[in-house]
């Protein structure tokens, strides 16, 4: 499978909510080397483009209802999920996979996106998945 998603365990205590990236997403990245962290705003869409070389692993962390939309190649069908915002997911994306993520809820929803290579504006091209 070109994408997969899997919910994180919580590790956090009464001081509030902590999650890791496991092992599996480190080895499918071979190594970090760029981050970011972004917002999406209700109703906002992000995405819709595949990457030709790098492989991505994001967080979604938990507070806003919303969906992933994405294929696994161009001839290939779109998918989509929703997820209610209660958890913190983890979605590991291959090289020509055209991914977007809508916020379908009322607040901000977070992400935080881990790459095995660096930002390179040359290697992301759109490809519309919602």
């Amino acid at each position: 499978m070109k994408v997969q998603i899997t919910e994180l365990d919580n590790h956090g205590d009464a001081r509030g909510l902590s999650f890791s990236l496991p092992q599996d997403a480190l080895n499918f990245l071979g190594s970090v080397a760029d981050m970011h962290l972004a917002s999406t705003m209700p109703g906002a869409i992000r995405g819709n483009h595949y990457h030709t070389r790098k492989r991505e692993a994001i967080i979604f962390l938990p507070g806003a209802a919303w969906s992933l939309h994405w294929d696994e190649g161009p001839d290939a069908a779109i998918h989509h999920r929703a997820f209610a915002g209660r958890e913190c997911v983890l979605v590991l994306i291959s090289p020509g996979c055209s991914h977007a993520v809508r916020n379908d809820g009322s607040a901000p929803l977070w992400l935080v996106a881990h790459s095995s290579e660096a930002y390179d504006p040359s290697e992301t091209v759109a490809r519309k998945v919602i």
